[in-house]
């Protein structure tokens, strides 16, 4: 994936080409993944709380730029880093509560860490 500018019209023609939307997504689905394991007495309660959380950093991403004005952009992109610090807790107490393993947790967190940091880098772009 090329890196793309947030303004750059004749490279990002929809959120569809932003790297952070992208890796979101694959977020989305390693989430989804993971909490198929959790017990199923958790279905509507930290099952449920993991995926839409983590349904709503790419959604956010893709609201905010599908908005008119960055203003608007850089609050979808704050909404969606608030969202992987939910996602992250979220996954913290299904390791403390026994139903993940440390490794899919640092995988997990290693992959949201990284969404976290583009999305901040995003961010200051859009601040500039």
């Amino acid at each position: 994936m090329r890196r793309l500018n947030p303004d750059d019209s004749a490279g990002v023609r929809s959120y569809r080409d932003l790297d952070v939307w992208q890796l979101a997504m694959e977020t989305v689905v390693a989430a989804y993944r993971v909490t198929r394991a959790f017990p199923a007495d958790e279905r509507f309660g930290l099952t449920a709380q993991v995926r839409r959380a983590v349904v709503s950093i790419p959604a956010n991403i893709a609201e905010g730029r599908s908005r008119l004005g960055r203003g608007e952009f850089r609050h979808g992109v704050s909404m969606a880093r608030g969202s992987v610090a939910e996602v992250e807790t979220d996954l913290a107490i299904a390791m403390a509560l026994e139903f993940i393993e440390a490794r899919v947790l640092t995988e997990l967190t290693t992959q949201l860490d990284r969404l976290s940091k583009m999305l901040f880098g995003l961010y200051r772009k859009l601040d500039a």
